[in-house]
């Protein structure tokens, strides 16, 4: 998941954000906190985008209205758009920051390679460490679905 941030403060987001789980809120909180003054512009990926996944994804309205309402809970009004690529308008935009986790830190090196070819400036990269499961492991999604934790990173029993 990327976020992004341009012109003073304002932040974007880009992932898919089902389930919104204790990773993916650390992930937006920074962005919030990052665009304290400013906008936070939150990509959300398209039901296109995700027919490939290895597990179901909730529908893109489900997943607007739960970023929503996460990104209201810390004081931000966000603009959520939807995304068609991995890119969004980091591409060819103004933006200042782009908040990624260690898994999503290749698409941000990438799309500041673009952004170079493009005449503009570099985003700096806000790197979010990974929230761990009460297992020492990443929480993720693939790894809720699988029913291994819940969204807080609890072990679920077997």
């Amino acid at each position: 998941m990327n976020l992004q941030s341009r012109d003073h403060g304002t932040n974007s987001c880009r992932g898919t954000f089902d389930p919104l789980h204790a990773g993916h809120k650390a992930l937006l909180a920074k962005a919030a906190e990052l665009s304290r003054g400013g906008e936070l512009l939150v990509g959300l990926t398209s039901s296109e985008m995700v027919r490939n996944k290895s597990h179901n994804v909730a529908d893109y309205h489900q997943r607007f209205e739960d970023v929503l309402d996460f990104i209201r809970s810390q004081g931000i009004e966000p603009i959520i758009v939807r995304l068609d690529d991995p890119y969004g308008p980091t591409t060819h935009e103004n933006f200042d920051h782009i908040v990624v986790s260690p898994e999503t830190r290749p698409i941000a090196l990438k799309i500041n390679s673009i952004r170079r070819q493009n005449g503009l400036g570099p985003l700096e990269i806000v790197l979010v460490d990974y929230v761990l499961a009460d297992d020492g492991l990443p929480i993720s999604s693939s790894r809720i679905k699988k029913g291994e934790i819940d969204a807080n990173g609890r072990v679920l029993l077997k």
